[in-house]
């Protein structure tokens, strides 16, 4: 590929990279100046980075690339650093692995999920044992039928995790295959991420000597897993959890390199990953992640291992209890990243997992075929495996794929300056640095600035209430639990009063003046479970009959700015006299900066309030 020549000092370089980039730029510097009413001279000479959305990794994200943004090709996939995929040679018509995952308690049962599944388009198993399923010694009943070469097994089972590694291999020996290579299992050891989860494992040391028995079998087995999912469930950012768990990572190699080679330690780990709504982001997510471990593997001087199996579940922490079935909407999108950013195998939870099992009065079996079925179509219908990394040459995913990786690697720098991923867990400097961005986060979503579909924006009220097993929260950290939380008290309330709490919507002017205000209103107090009355346009002398009628202790003023100069202070006083105990206003408080203090409304409603701070102060008011 010719290079291009460099700019002349002083010019543009958009406009020789993209010559039609100066007009778009212009265009934009005109739009924003007339939104902001501004001069478009004040917007500097770059206006479209005003239009740039920032990360909680410090990422910018530009409204548009271009070539001027392109970076140096990849290589091929299956090649050193990996970005492209790990395995060139994938099977195009079947694409990443549609795993399953089975937690029943009894062999039998296991046994007809597994065969179920891969009856009906799953391609890989994930089992759980003793404490997490199956008893171990069930094993071989559990796997019955199951054609190893074909479809990888996994095992999840804790401290029990070497002897559920001995039962398979039981299985496994007595399993005709003529190519023992084409077996793959994982183990499932997680010592170190189990440690920042709070879960009991299997120690380090009986993890190393699991690993180098594994080295030593004919399959092909890893008995090391990087859970980088605990690591987002406590609400890391992207590259805080792809740091964290190329730190893990590290710290395993520092373990094994006492019972193996480099080469066979690397070939003992895996990765598993979280995969979000936010696709391009997911996207970004799997291919830097194995830059990162491909850098770690060229610096231990074994770059041809650096291609580690990358595991993607989607996101636990973005699932909803609250219009559960957006999560639909969720989970495919996040498969569809995982499966264009390159990873090996996908696990799609079912919908309604943020809920225990029954609430929706659907079978578990209807939401773990909804749950296959959303990979299966994007394979089979949309054919997004018959294309090996179908996002390069992508300006956009290139470049953040380069910086996500960039900052993952320097949270690792700062995990390894502080003592390793063990010492910086055990001084608190790791869950400190994740509970930062998730206090963040939650901030966010309190002040709406981020939305949670079903939850902080667009609400359902009218869904039934949920039973009582179902208002206890589950681990990790949920976006949006907050406002789930005021849900519940509001379910509360409607089976002790009949009705949910209430709040008068006072609507002043015409419709084209209120219809903006009074949309938001209902939507903001909704997603705090509080029931909107709106009784229409209200002429002046109806403000207070119509206070008395609905018997609300809260009313919102609901207008424009100008009409509130003119009319909220004989609003105020009306509903004050008709009983209402709180009078609010859709707007900010400057709204009404010529009103007499004593006139004017006892709070404000904005666009960016901490909503979960005001909903909750209402919610005491009418005493939920």
């Amino acid at each position: 590929m010719p290079i291009a020549a460099e700019p002349a000092a002083g010019a543009d370089p958009s406009s020789s990279a993209v010559p039609e980039y100066p007009a778009w730029r212009k265009g934009v510097a005109g739009v924003l100046a007339k939104t902001r009413k501004v001069d478009a001279a004040e917007l500097g000479a770059e206006p479209e980075k005003l239009l740039n959305q920032s990360t909680y990794d410090g990422l910018d994200i530009a409204p548009l690339y271009t070539r001027r943004d392109e970076l140096a090709e990849q290589p091929l996939p299956g090649t050193y650093p990996f970005v492209r995929g790990g395995d060139g040679t994938r099977d195009v018509h079947r694409g990443w692995f549609v795993n399953i995952r089975i937690a029943a308690t009894d062999a039998a049962t296991a046994n007809r999920e597994l065969t179920a599944g891969l009856e009906n388009g799953a391609s890989a198993v994930e089992i759980g044992l003793g404490a997490h399923g199956v008893p171990v010694g069930d094993l071989a009943a559990a796997l019955d039928g199951l054609l190893f070469e074909l479809a990888p097994l996994a095992l999840r089972a804790g401290t029990e995790t070497a002897e559920a590694a001995a039962a398979v291999y039981q299985v496994v020996d007595r399993y005709p295959a003529p190519d023992r290579a084409a077996i793959r299992i994982s183990l499932g050891a997680a010592p170190l991420t189990a440690a920042f989860a709070g879960t009991e494992a299997l120690g380090l040391a009986e993890t190393a000597a699991l690993a180098a028995a594994a080295g030593r079998r004919p399959e092909t087995v890893r008995a090391i897993t990087v859970d980088g999912t605990v690591f987002h469930d406590a609400g890391a950012s992207d590259a805080q959890e792809l740091g964290a768990a190329v730190a893990a990572g590290l710290e395993y190699l520092r373990v094994l390199s006492g019972e193996m080679p480099v080469a066979e330690a690397l070939r003992q780990v895996e990765f598993r990953f979280a995969a979000t709504d936010d696709q391009f982001a997911t996207i970004a997510k799997f291919r830097a992640a194995r830059r990162l471990w491909a850098r770690v593997a060229h610096a231990l001087g074994a770059p041809s291992e650096g291609a580690a199996p990358q595991h993607a579940v989607t996101s636990a922490a973005m699932m909803s209890r609250r219009d559960p079935w957006v999560n639909l909407l969720r989970t495919t999108l996040a498969a569809f990243g995982a499966g264009v950013g390159g990873a090996d195998a996908v696990t799609v939870l079912p919908f309604d997992s943020a809920l225990p099992a029954g609430e929706l009065r659907v079978s578990a079996s209807f939401s773990e075929r909804m749950a296959r079925n959303t990979q299966l179509l994007l394979l089979e219908e949309s054919h997004l495996g018959h294309v090996h990394d179908p996002g390069a040459g992508s300006w956009y995913v290139e470049q953040y794929t380069a910086d996500l990786a960039a900052a993952a690697w320097g949270f690792m720098q700062e995990l390894e300056a502080a003592g390793g991923y063990r010492a910086a867990l055990d001084s608190g400097l790791l869950g400190d640095r994740i509970g930062a961005t998730r206090t963040r986060r939650e901030s966010d979503i309190a002040h709406r600035r981020t939305a949670v579909t079903g939850v902080n924006e667009f609400p359902n009220l009218a869904e039934a209430p949920l039973s009582e097993a179902a208002l206890t929260a589950g681990p990790g950290q949920r976006y949006g639990a907050a406002f789930e939380t005021l849900r519940d008290r509001s379910d509360t309330y409607l089976a002790a009063h009949g009705t949910r709490p209430q709040a008068l919507l006072v609507p002043l002017g015409t419709v084209a003046e209120h219809n903006v205000r009074v949309t938001f209103i209902a939507n903001l107090l909704a997603s705090g479970g509080i029931e909107s009355v709106n009784p229409g346009p209200l002429a002046d002398g109806e403000i207070a009959a119509a206070a008395q009628e609905s018997g609300a202790k809260i009313a919102v003023l609901c207008g424009t700015d100008a009409r509130y100069g003119t009319d909220a202070a004989g609003a105020v006083e009306q509903l004050r006299g008709a009983g209402v105990e709180t009078v609010l206003l859709a707007g900010p408080e400057k709204a009404v900066a010529g009103i007499e203090q004593a006139r004017r409304p006892d709070g404000f409603l904005a666009a960016r309030i901490d909503a979960v701070t005001a909903l909750t102060a209402l919610l005491e008011k009418v005493g939920a």
